[in-house]
C-alpha cells in the first residue's frame, strides 16, 4: 500500500519546531564571546560627509571596534550596477544609509556608542522625483548617470494597429511602495572560524547568492565564507541580496575576529529593505467593438531609490509579462529606471507583475464599461492557450486562466451581483474581477535556471535531503519531502531536508520567481530515481539476481524469484557500504529548464511554465467616509498541480491578504526623503477585522514541464487584488481610482468630482 503524500493537504514538516519555539531564527544563536552590532545610519537624504569622530565611542567600556566608511572595503556592492560601499565612502545618498558600525559586548553599549559617534554633513539638495529628474531639473543621484536601466521594445505595427481599433483609450496609473512585512527583520550572526574562515548565519532567500555578495564586497575569495541559511521568519523577496546586515556583520566579525550579532530592529528594518518600486505608467490600448485587444502601448517611470539593486529586474517583468496572458500582436513599450534620494526600492512578491496588473485590468474594465462588455468576457476572449507562443516568444505550455476565472466568477455569483450595487444607506457594494499570470522560473538571472538536490539514504533506511533552495514559510522542505517520499515509497516522517549550508549543500538560485516548485521537484525527483537505481543494484547483489527483477515498495526491496525475502532499505545502505569497493548511497540529481535567455530584442521564452490566476472581490464603499471594505474575495490559482493543497491555498491567502494592504491600507511615507512611518505602530497594515474570510480555489492545468504537472504557487495570487478591488469601487459608486492606495480620502475626492460634473 502506497504511503505517497503527493496531492494531499498535510502540514508543514517544519510546522512543529516553530510551534514549540525550537526552529532557530538568527537572531536566535548565541556564541561565546558574542559581539552586537548596531549601525549607525545618515539621517540625510543627500549629504557630504565632512568629518567623523569616532574617539569617544572607541574608549566607551565594552565597545570592540567602531568601523567607518575609510576602514570598509573599497570594491562597491550591487546586482548589476556596483555602485554602493558597505559603509558610506564620503557622500550619502538616502536617509539610512549605513554610516558607521559598532560592536560592544552588549547591544546596549553598542547603541550608545552610537550616540558618542560625531558626523558632519554638509546637506545637499536631494532629488525625490523621478519625474523631475527625469527631466533633468534638480540634482544627480549619481553624477551622469540619471537613469539606471532603460528599456524599450516594439512588435508589430502599433501605430496601424491603433488606426482600425473601435476604441482607443488612454490613461496614468500610480502605484507605491510597500515594505515587506515579514514577522522575523534582517538578522545575522557572523564569526571567523579556528581556520580563519568566516562563517555567516543569516536569513536569507538565496545561501548561495548571498554567500556571492559576500565574497565580492569583503573581497573574499568565496571558498573562505561558508553560509547557512537558518530558520526564514518570511521574505517576499526583501531577503535576497539588497540588504547590507549580513556584509556589515561579516565586516565586524572578520575586523574583531570574534563573533557578532546584527538584527535590524523594525525601524532600522525599514529603512535598511528595499520596498516595492513605485512606478508612474501610462497605458494605451485599442480594443475591437468586440473586446480583442488589437494594440498596446505602455510608458512606466520607475523609481528605485538611491541605489540600483534589483529594481531594474523588477521593471523588466512591469514593462513585459502581462504581455503574455493576452494573444496580442502589436504592442510597444518604453519604461525608465529612475535614480532619487530615497531608501532603495527593489524586490517584492509579484516582482513587478503587481503594478502592470493594476493598470491593465483597470483599463480593460474601464474600457469594457465604455464597449458595453463584461469584463470577465474580454478576458476570456484576450487569453492565451496552451500551446500558444506569445509575443515575446514565450511558449505556454499549460494554462488555466479561463478556467481560473470561471471558478472566481461563480464562487462569489459575479452574475447576480454585477446587475444592481446594493446600498444600503449611505454605504454601497460592488463586485469586480481582474485576471493575472506569473512565471514559473526565469532565466533572465543568468544562463541557467536549474536546481541540484543530493538524496543520502542512511543506514537506517531513513532518508536525508540536500538542498540549498530556500524554505522562507512557503513549504519548500515540505514539497521537497513529499516528492522524495512518493518516489521512493517511504513515510513522509522518514525524509529529512538539510538546511542550506554553502559547504554542503549542492548549488541553488535560491526562492524566487516562483521556481522552487518546478525546478527543485523536478531535481529531487531526477535524485530519488538514482537514488532507487542504486538500492535496486544493491538489493541484486545480494540477492543475487537481476536488477530488473527488483521492485522497491514500502521501504522494501522484493523480486517475484524469492517471495519469502525482502530487505529493508537500511540494510541495502548497510551491504551497499560493507562490500568490496563499497559506498553509501548519496546521489545528486540535477534538472535545468529548457529555456533561453532572451535575445537583444528582449525575445525568448524564460521560463519553463507560466502559473495563472482570477480573482473577484466584493467591497463596501462608505460613500460618507469614503472607507473601503472587502467584504469578499475569492482567488483562483492555477497552480499546475497542487503537490499539497493546503500548502497552496495558504500561499494563495497569504498574497490575497497582501493586495489588500497594498491596494488600501499600506504606504511608505516619504517626507522630505525620510521614511516617516518606519513601525508597525504607523504603517498601516491590514489586521483581520479589516480582512475577509479569505477564500481560494485551485485550477490544475498540469503543465508538461512540472514535476507532476506542479509550477509556481506563492506569488501569483498576488497579481489580481489591487485591481479587482479598485474595479469592485467604480462598480459600486462609479469612481475609478487609478493612484495607489486607495485611501478614503481618494475615494472622498473622487466622490465630490463626480457629483460636481453631474451638476455642471
Amino acid at each position: 500500500m502506497s504511503v505517497s503524500t503527493l496531492g494531499q493537504s498535510v502540514p508543514q514538516v517544519n510546522a512543529l519546531s516553530k510551534v514549540l519555539g525550537r526552529a532557530k531564527y538568527a537572531g536566535d544563536i548565541k556564541m561565546v564571546g558574542m559581539l552586537h552590532g548596531k549601525v549607525l545610519r545618515s539621517p540625510h537624504p543627500h549629504a557630504r560627509i565632512v568629518r567623523i569622530d569616532v574617539q569617544a565611542a572607541r574608549a566607551l567600556p565594552g565597545v570592540k571596534v567602531v568601523l567607518t566608511g575609510e576602514d570598509a572595503p573599497n570594491t562597491p556592492w550591487g546586482v548589476h550596477h556596483k555602485e554602493r560601499f558597505i559603509l558610506a565612502k564620503g557622500l550619502v545618498r538616502f536617509a539610512g544609509e549605513e554610516v558607521a558600525a559598532v560592536a560592544a559586548i552588549t547591544e546596549e553599549i553598542a547603541r550608545d556608542a552610537l550616540d558618542l559617534i560625531e558626523v558632519e554633513y554638509e546637506v545637499l539638495s536631494a532629488q525625490l522625483d523621478p519625474l523631475a529628474a527625469l527631466s533633468g531639473t534638480g540634482p544627480q543621484v549619481h553624477s551622469g548617470r540619471t537613469v539606471a536601466h532603460d528599456i524599450q521594445f516594439h512588435r508589430g505595427d502599433v501605430d496601424a494597429a491603433f488606426a482600425k481599433a473601435d476604441l482607443v483609450y488612454e490613461a496614468e496609473y500610480s502605484t507605491h511602495a510597500q515594505y515587506p512585512g515579514y514577522l522575523e527583520p534582517m538578522a545575522t550572526v557572523a564569526a571567523v572560524d579556528p581556520m580563519g574562515r568566516l562563517e555567516v548565519w543569516t536569513s536569507t532567500q538565496s545561501a548561495f547568492l548571498a554567500r556571492a555578495r559576500l565574497a565580492s564586497a569583503l573581497e573574499q575569495p568565496h571558498s573562505r565564507i561558508r553560509l547557512h541559511q537558518t530558520t526564514t521568519g518570511g521574505g517576499f523577496g526583501g531577503k535576497m541580496i539588497e540588504d547590507a546586515n549580513n556584509l556589515i556583520a561579516g565586516l565586524l566579525a572578520l575586523r574583531t575576529q570574534s563573533p557578532v550579532r546584527l538584527v535590524n530592529n523594525r525601524l532600522e528594518d525599514f529603512q535598511a529593505c528595499c520596498s516595492s518600486v513605485p512606478e508612474k505608467i501610462k497605458l494605451k490600448l485599442g480594443m475591437s467593438r468586440e473586446g480583442h485587444i488589437v494594440a498596446k502601448d505602455v510608458r512606466i517611470v520607475a523609481d528605485c531609490g538611491a541605489y540600483a539593486g534589483l529594481a531594474p529586474e523588477v521593471m523588466h517583468v512591469s514593462a513585459m509579462r502581462s504581455d503574455n496572458m493576452h494573444r496580442l500582436e502589436h504592442v510597444r513599450c518604453h519604461a525608465s529606471l529612475v535614480y532619487t534620494h530615497t531608501p532603495p526600492h527593489g524586490a517584492f512578491r509579484g516582482f513587478g507583475g503587481t503594478q502592470m496588473q493594476f493598470a491593465l485590468n483597470s483599463h480593460i474594465d474601464t474600457m469594457a464599461e465604455m464597449l458595453g462588455l463584461d469584463p470577465v468576457d474580454i478576458h476570456k476572449r484576450n487569453a492565451i492557450r496552451a500551446g500558444d507562443i506569445s509575443v515575446h516568444g514565450w511558449k505556454i505550455g499549460s494554462t488555466g486562466l479561463v478556467e481560473c476565472i470561471d471558478q472566481a466568477t461563480q464562487a462569489l455569483d459575479w452574475q447576480t451581483k454585477r446587475k444592481t450595487p446594493q446600498r444600503v444607506g449611505a454605504k454601497v457594494r460592488g463586485v469586480g474581477m481582474a485576471a493575472a499570470m506569473h512565471v514559473s522560473g526565469n532565466r533572465t538571472i543568468g544562463n541557467w535556471d536549474g536546481s541540484t538536490v543530493g538524496i543520502k539514504v542512511n543506514e537506517d533506511g531513513r532518508v536525508l535531503i540536500h538542498s540549498s533552495e530556500c524554505d522562507a514559510g512557503q513549504g519548500a522542505m515540505t514539497m521537497l519531502s513529499q516528492i522524495v517520499a512518493h518516489e521512493l515509497d517511504i513515510s513522509l516522517a522518514h525524509v529529512y531536508v538539510v538546511p542550506p549550508d554553502t559547504d554542503v549543500s549542492p548549488y541553488c538560485i535560491g526562492s524566487l520567481a516562483s521556481r522552487v516548485t518546478i525546478v527543485a521537484g523536478n531535481a529531487a525527483i531526477v535524485a530519488s530515481r538514482l537514488a532507487k537505481n542504486a538500492l535496486r543494484n544493491a538489493a541484486a547483489h545480494v540477492l543475487n539476481v537481476s536488477e530488473s527483477d527488483i521492485e522497491l515498495v514500502g521501504g522494501f526491496a522484493t523480486t517475484p524469484s524469492l517471495p519469502d525475502r525482502r530487505l529493508t532499505y537500511g540494510e541495502l545502505v548497510r551491504a551497499h557500504i560493507w562490500r568490496h569497493g563499497g559506498e553509501g548511497i548519496h546521489v545528486q540529481g540535477t534538472w535545468d529548464a529548457n529555456t533561453v535567455m532572451h535575445d537583444d530584442n528582449l525575445y525568448g521564452n524564460v521560463a519553463p511554465a507560466y502559473s495563472f490566476a482570477a480573482q473577484v472581490v466584493e467591497v463596501e464603499v462608505d460613500t460618507e467616509t469614503g472607507r473601503v471594505q472587502v467584504i469578499d474575495s475569492f482567488v483562483s490559482d492555477d497552480c499546475g498541480k497542487a503537490l499539497n493543497p493546503l500548502a497552496v491555498h495558504g500561499q494563495s491567502n497569504g498574497a490575497s491578504a497582501q493586495a489588500i494592504g497594498w491596494a488600501l491600507y499600506e504606504q511608505l511615507h516619504i517626507e522630505d526623503g525620510r521614511i516617516a512611518n518606519g513601525e508597525f505602530s504607523d504603517y498601516n497594515m491590514p489586521t483581520t477585522d479589516a480582512l475577509p474570510f479569505l477564500q481560494s480555489g485551485i485550477v490544475e492545468s498540469n503543465d508538461p514541464n512540472g514535476p507532476f504537472g506542479a509550477k509556481g504557487a506563492s506569488e501569483t495570487a498576488i497579481l489580481p487584488g489591487a485591481p479587482a478591488i479598485a474595479n469592485a469601487i467604480f462598480h459600486a459608486v462609479g469612481v475609478r481610482i487609478r493612484d495607489l492606495p486607495i485611501s478614503p480620502e481618494k475615494v472622498l475626492a473622487a466622490l465630490k468630482e463626480k457629483q460636481g460634473a453631474a451638476h455642471a
